[in-house]
């Protein structure tokens, strides 16, 4: 027995060096290739060993699971970066431009790590549903206004760059008008207040918008804006200083201190600290201020406090109502919000002869209910409004006021893309008199690169709005409101009468700034002309006009003409826009036909 157990020991033992000298015999051809010699596995080492005395290695898996695999440090980086790159077209451009800078950094990074569409879809649904002042309402207040903001920028801030680009652009979209704006556009002599050391001097061309009060900064909120480059593009400082023109300059622009010899000049620029204004009698007190100045400035370039938090998604369902026809005339116009968000003004016309009328204590009130749906071209909805119109006269003047339209104006932010629009209207005095209108809309994209415009709207009105109404309102784009005459059909002319004035209203978008001017340099050519049953146009009217006498530095300008129509006969026209930029060397030609009657 002893004699036994001692041949299987030895036999197991002459296995195991026989494996060890395959092992390390393996190691040692590896390290003739200038190569570390690779551990072997430990069921490598002593291979299984059938009862039939047959060896055999290690199973070798031919399709190992990828997902139990431990990735390298490099695969990690790179999808990591390719999460990042997934963010791209509009979700990008709703990110970069729409919603840049009133987006908080919890609201970013959740965007940025969503997987899908479907999710991105619902996540910018609800991020404008918690900013909603009105959940009761289909409509989102807070939206609509942050578009008409955005629009109001580009055209009043624009300095080489996009409107909403600039500081005070940014401002403005945050937090809305200021209740005051100091300007001095031209700058010139300024006499310094206390605060800032008294004394006059000379300065850039500056602003100071007062805010009453801004939710989570404060009361009375100034912030100063200045041009030190002369050149319309004012950016945001801290430093009062900055736009004294003559800081720079020795024995200009003292100080009272320093004009009464008890300061001098260069202590401005060695005393450190934000602000480089000088001593004087106000400014004991404006090194101790200077971390208030820094912390409202971190509480401005943040996102606005967003007030409905709590408010969860809703969808707004309403019933198509149908019956006999009522017949109404839409026009549909594009104008351009960023280079991803078009506003799309829906004109709705409605005749007071097909409205029913009831009279009461001598008055005659029509009264007519509009429900509205824009919808992808999935049969998603994307906007719903409801609104109603009202046709009030005297008794005795109803047969007039049947011979007149009433007008309704929605104005709709959209993302470039095909959209269907349905639009119901009911005469509330007779329930069975109902109209539906659905048509197709193909919002344009507005690129960079190309020279492009917005619809040529022509009007019966247009006129300034008051201040507090700029940006907002029924008929209002930028700063002014412009009431658009609505053809019976697309293909149908509009009508104007003798009496009333052509007004005409338009758009142009990226000009070309010139790099050594700093100023754009297209021309303008507007021309008026009669449209004979037979033979060519004759032309009546052609006027020019350069874009840097109406905004030199804007990649944007706004046109708007207003013609007396008595002088003209009855017929059809054409009215006809010529763009020809010459430092992008881009130009087109639109034009809108017209009828006088």
């Amino acid at each position: 027995m002893k004699s036994r157990n001692f041949l299987r020991r030895s036999s197991v033992f002459s296995a195991v060096l026989c494996g060890l000298s395959v092992a390390i015999a393996g190691g040692y051809g590896q390290r003739a290739w200038g190569q570390a010699p690779a551990q072997v596995p430990a069921q490598t080492q002593v291979p299984a060993q059938t009862p039939d005395g047959v060896q055999r290695g290690p199973v070798v898996d031919d399709k190992p699971d990828p997902t139990k695999r431990v990735r390298t440090d490099k695969e990690k980086f790179a999808t990591n970066k390719a999460m990042k790159e997934e963010l791209k077209g509009s979700y990008k451009t709703w990110v970069d431009q729409d919603v840049r800078w009133i987006i908080t950094d919890e609201e970013l990074s959740a965007f940025k790590h969503l997987s899908n569409d479907l999710e991105r879809d619902q996540f910018i649904e609800n991020f404008w549903l918690r900013r909603n002042p009105n959940p009761e309402s289909p409509e989102n207040e807070y939206r609509e206004e942050h578009y008409a903001r955005i629009a109001y920028a580009n055209e009043h801030f624009a300095a080489g760059r996009s409107g909403w680009r600039t500081d005070r652009g940014h401002i403005y979209i945050a937090y809305g008008k200021p209740d005051n704006i100091d300007s001095h556009p031209s700058g010139g002599s300024y006499d310094r207040p206390m605060e800032e050391g008294g004394g006059n001097t000379s300065t850039f061309p500056f602003e100071i918008w007062h805010y009453r009060y801004l939710e989570g900064i404060g009361d009375n909120i100034d912030i100063e804006f200045v041009d030190t480059c002369m050149c319309g593009d004012y950016h945001m400082t801290i430093d009062r200083s900055e736009k004294d023109a003559l800081k720079q300059v020795p024995g200009a622009g003292l100080t009272m201190a320093e004009e009464q010899g008890t300061a001098k000049k260069a202590d401005r620029f060695t005393g450190g600290g934000l602000e480089q204004l000088g001593k004087g009698p106000g400014t004991e007190n404006q090194e101790s201020k200077q971390f208030d100045r820094l912390d409202r400035m971190a509480k401005l370039m943040a996102p606005p406090v967003i007030k409905f938090k709590d408010l969860e998604s809703y969808m707004v369902t309403s019933k198509i109502l149908s019956g006999p026809p009522f017949l109404f005339d839409v026009r549909s116009d594009y104008v351009k919000i960023t280079n991803d968000t078009v506003l799309v003004p829906l004109t709705i016309q409605i005749h007071n002869k097909d409205i029913t009328f009831n009279t009461k204590d001598g008055v005659s009130t029509g009264t007519v209910n509009i429900l509205g749906r824009v919808s992808s071209l999935t049969n998603r909805p994307l906007y719903t409004f409801e609104d109603t119109v009202y046709a009030n006269s005297p008794s005795e003047l109803l047969t007039q006021e049947q011979q007149k339209q009433s007008i309704y104006w929605k104005a709709l932010p959209l993302t470039p893309g095909l959209y269907k629009v349905d639009i119901v209207i009911k005469d509330v005095n007779n329930p069975d008199h109902v109209g539906t209108w659905r048509r197709s809309i193909n919002v344009p994209k507005f690129d960079d690169d190309q020279l492009s415009h917005s619809s040529l709207i022509l009007a019966d009105l247009m006129e300034r709005v008051p201040s507090k109404d700029i940006g907002a309102g029924n008929f209002v784009i930028g700063n002014t409101r412009i009431r658009p005459r609505v053809p019976a059909a697309t293909t149908v002319p509009v009508i104007f009468h003798r009496g009333q004035n052509l007004n005409f209203w338009m758009q142009v978008y990226n000009l070309g700034i010139d790099d050594h001017s700093k100023q754009n340099g297209a021309t303008i050519e507007y021309q008026i002309s009669q449209v004979p049953d037979q033979g060519p146009n004759k032309l009546l009217f052609s006027q020019s006009e350069l874009t840097n006498k109406l905004s030199p530095n804007a990649d944007q300008v706004t046109l708007e003409k207003s013609l007396p129509l008595a002088s003209l006969q009855p017929g059809k026209y054409m009215v006809s826009i010529k763009v020809n930029d010459g430092v992008k060397k881009q130009q087109f030609a639109e034009s809108v036909p017209f009828t006088i009657d």
